[in-house]
């Protein structure tokens, strides 16, 4: 018998349907607060993740995926967007699991993970259309190369950023970059829980992530729209800067 999954979630959000229909259809849009995942322009068309498919595209109202595996497992991620007023628009998006092979204990894990890391990026979607619509992005990940299943592993990382113990989304601090373009920079926290960190500055989105609340790794993934953002530079002094637990 098959076994299926859903996430549903509804947003307003402060842009056009044609900003949102850029944000979350095409490779460009994505690498401003998802990640790299480039889309070709119809249906049928490729997805780079996960060697998927374009199923419905319906610029700039409907917009959907499907990434089918091996091992029966699929995921079908969809996008629905309608016309608010002038400057708003209403999406509402979902993500569905269907798996009809086998499936292993860790299926509860990953839905677990999904529902959490769902609300974090449709929130830095938010993020992305109300401060930085429309400018090219440089993606940046880093992740560590060990499981941990420790929260302390987490908290020793937030000390390391300077977030104070009673910060609330809201307010400012000094973030000191890493990297040889680095140093101090005000930030402002647009999302604070135990599982993520969401830092914004003048030309970034700064993303951290929890692992050990599935005993995954601790990783980040930045969105970076400086015009001088070097992506290969800034990938190797955030992965050294994450990896230096020492420091």
């Amino acid at each position: 018998m098959a076994r299926e999954f859903e996430v549903r979630r509804e947003q307003d959000l402060p842009a056009t349907p044609e900003q949102v229909w850029h944000a979350v259809a095409t490779g460009a849009g994505n690498l401003g607060w998802l990640y790299t995942m480039e889309i070709e322009p119809h249906v049928g068309g490729k997805v780079s993740r996960g060697d998927g498919t374009v199923k419905v595209w319906e610029p700039p109202q409907h917009f959907a995926i499907r990434v089918a595996m091996d091992n029966g497992f699929s995921n079908t991620l969809t996008y629905l967007i309608d016309p608010v007023d002038g400057a708003t628009s209403h999406l509402r998006m979902g993500i569905h699991w269907v798996h009809e092979g086998v499936w292993d204990e860790t299926w509860d894990v990953k839905a677990h993970a999904a529902e959490k890391h769902v609300d974090f990026y449709q929130h830095g979607l938010a993020e992305y259309l109300r401060h930085f619509a429309g400018r090219p992005a440089v993606y940046v990940k880093a992740q560590r190369p060990e499981t941990t299943a420790d929260p302390a592993d987490f908290a020793a990382l937030r000390r390391r950023l300077g977030v104070p113990d009673d910060a609330a989304v809201g307010d400012r601090f000094t973030l000191h970059v890493p990297g040889p373009d680095g140093g101090p920079e005000e930030v402002a926290v647009d999302w604070l829980n135990a599982d993520f960190v969401g830092l914004r500055g003048p030309d970034a989105l700064y993303r951290f992530f929890n692992g050990s609340t599935w005993n995954w790794p601790v990783w980040l993934g930045h969105h970076l729209f400086a015009e001088d953002a070097d992506e290969q530079q800034a990938t190797k002094a955030w992965t050294a800067w994450l990896n230096d637990t020492q420091a």
